[in-house]
């Protein structure tokens, strides 16, 4: 599959677009690590845009006393692939997560 191709203006707009996405997620990050977000608030909008693309680790990890140890174990146990986008999980799943780290 080729990819398309885009004008200039296009791929401007598509890399400005990116850095926003990225923005918003690191601010998300940051409220989640003072504590001003619950995981529970999260994955309850999972159908954002912003939260939805983002990896369940870096969700994880950005929770208070969780690191990339702790985020590993916990998506083993449940059986949640490190790849998974926060959109991909299932309600047992996020049921789980909020059960241990809730």
């Amino acid at each position: 599959m080729s990819l398309p191709h885009l004008s200039q203006e296009e791929k401007l707009e598509a890399l400005k677009k990116a850095q926003e996405m990225r923005s918003k997620r690191a601010e998300l990050r940051v409220q989640l690590k003072q504590g001003n977000l619950t995981l529970q608030e999260v994955l309850e909008q999972a159908d954002d845009e912003v939260i939805g693309r983002m990896r369940v680790t870096y969700l994880l990890q950005s929770l208070p006393q969780v690191g990339k140890v702790t985020s590993e174990k916990v998506m083993k146990e449940i059986g949640i692939n490190e790849n998974r986008r926060v959109q991909g999980l299932g309600t047992r799943q996020k049921d789980e997560l909020l059960k241990r780290l809730g």
